[in-house]
């Protein structure tokens, strides 16, 4: 009896690697797509396709195409890949549907209900036992406690993002167009599981009442049973901006406060270091309509995290100092301690020119600022090669496309292939909007959506190869590697 190469477990066993099993398609390289109308009869599908033959059915044409079972949700929107725990979690944005896919079984479990109506920003921790939701339209900032049945609506006005950090400890809600001046103090300050308002000198309980509008960052927060107990009624309980259900609260909205040398203006988004220990906030700056783009750290302590909980804890967040990125700044990515931030710099003719700034987190300090697409840079996603790869929406209402129209021979697509060790920029042709970008890792190649449709290319050059047997009948929203190596293979994070 023999085994069969590509699988590297023992005799006997349906597994590939990492533990994970052979899915029912028998494909080791799945990529899947949100397609939104792919007919008449349905707003949404999830087909997925064997990225190592680059074809939709299977390779002996037994199967003409894959799909995930049980999918329900209308024009599925964005993919939150978590192929570690080999489930992906989509959002549609037709009928606010919330659907876990099973990489496992190819199936979609039962869908999550958010309240509060439509979400402008949706995310799910990796242990699968919280959902954080905004909507900027009903001012709601939405809380799922899957593992516990319970939900919650706190009332933030212009709720607008959620940021969730791996572990599912710090769940940070951004507010739209705001700005927040340094020194801006929240009630709490430090060591609030001792004695909750009490800062570290030892000094009496602070008098909270409702946050004024000052603060731009909020931190969902889990509470403790005798937490819940003291905050009964008490929709401010320690200066938060709500809490809920007000008969016997489960979950606090607490204002982050900025230290001395901190601030934020127009946030839009927060990374966490690869160790866990510090949040950056991207500020928008310009791009917003604000002043000056730039990095916030805020310390991750244990004094500033309620204990006892699962779920968000930053109950006493601070934050600590700015990093100016003259480029602008809307969304970055980890490759050790280097930060690698795209955002786009406002021209002297009031049009943006995008930018990639590489930031060296442990001096603070840029390291270089390279020409990239225009456009609000939603995706980015390291592949194969040494590559970075950066997607972009309305990247033809920039510089770029301005240039073109006088003459220039210059490339104006949304997608930018950054190559990490020479420096190197190269953009694709225009093809519309870039909104999902899955990498192939170990066959480089890299998966995008484009305008609507499914394209390869190449990581060693940024060519681009056959899309033939991918591309769907629908709008493709979104792509995801089903069978990454790890999480950090997503864009929707």
């Amino acid at each position: 009896m023999f085994c069969a190469a590509s699988l590297i477990i023992s005799c006997g066993q349906n597994q590939f690697f990492a533990g994970r099993n052979l899915p029912p398609s028998g494909l080791l390289n799945r990529v899947l797509i949100a397609e939104q109308n792919p007919s008449i009869a349905s707003k949404g599908a999830l087909p997925f396709v064997d990225a190592f033959y680059d074809i939709r059915h299977s390779f002996n044409n037994l199967i003409p195409a894959f799909s995930i079972s049980g999918f329900s949700g209308a024009l599925p929107l964005t993919i939150q890949n978590m192929p570690e725990e080999q489930t992906g979690a989509v959002y549609g944005a037709g009928d606010g549907s919330y659907t876990l896919v099973n990489y496992a079984t190819e199936k979609t479990g039962s869908p999550v209900a958010i309240p509060g109506g439509l979400s402008t920003s949706v995310f799910i921790d990796r242990a699968r036992d919280f959902v954080y939701a905004a909507n900027d339209q009903t001012h709601f900032v939405s809380v799922v406690n899957i593992a516990g049945g319970r939900s919650a609506l706190l009332y933030l006005p212009n709720a607008y993002t959620v940021s969730v950090n791996p572990g599912g400890s710090v769940a940070l809600v951004f507010v739209q167009n705001s700005t927040q001046a340094a020194g801006t103090s929240s009630c709490i300050v430090a060591n609030p599981t001792d004695n909750p308002g009490e800062d570290p000198s030892g000094t009496p309980p602070v008098p909270c009442g409702a946050p004024n509008g000052q603060f731009s960052v909020f931190s969902v927060v889990h509470l403790t049973a005798a937490q819940s107990t003291a905050a009964i009624n008490n929709p401010y309980y320690l200066g938060a901006q709500d809490c809920e259900p007000q008969n016997l609260p489960q979950f606090c909205l607490f204002p982050v406060s900025t230290g001395a040398s901190a601030s934020f203006d127009h946030p839009v988004k927060a990374l966490f270091s690869p160790d866990g220990s510090t949040a950056y906030i991207l500020n928008c700056g310009p791009e917003c309509g604000g002043t000056t783009a730039s990095v916030t750290t805020i310390p991750l302590l244990p004094a500033a995290l309620n204990t006892g909980v699962t779920g968000g804890s930053g109950i006493a967040l601070v934050a600590q100092s700015n990093i100016a990125i003259p480029g602008g700044v809307t969304n970055g990515n980890f490759s050790g301690n280097t930060l690698y931030l795209a955002g786009q710099q406002l021209q002297s003719d009031g049009l943006f020119a995008g930018n990639l700034s590489v930031l060296n987190t442990e001096n603070g300090q840029l390291t270089g600022t390279y020409s990239i697409s225009d456009g609000a840079h939603n995706k980015m996603v390291f592949a194969d090669e040494n590559t970075l790869w950066i997607g972009s929406a309305q990247c033809q209402l920039g510089e770029r496309y301005k240039q073109v129209q006088a003459g220039a021979n210059i490339a104006y697509g949304c997608l930018t292939m950054f190559n990490t060790s020479t420096n190197s920029v190269l953009l694709d042709s225009y093809k519309g909007d870039a909104t999902g970008i899955a990498a192939i890792t170990g066959l480089d190649k890299v998966y995008t959506a484009e305008g609507g449709q499914v394209y390869i290319y190449n990581t060693a050059d940024g060519s681009e190869r056959s899309n033939a047997n991918v591309s769907v009948s629908g709008t493709a929203a979104d792509v995801a590697y089903m069978d990454g190596a790890s999480d950090s293979d997503n864009t929707t994070y």
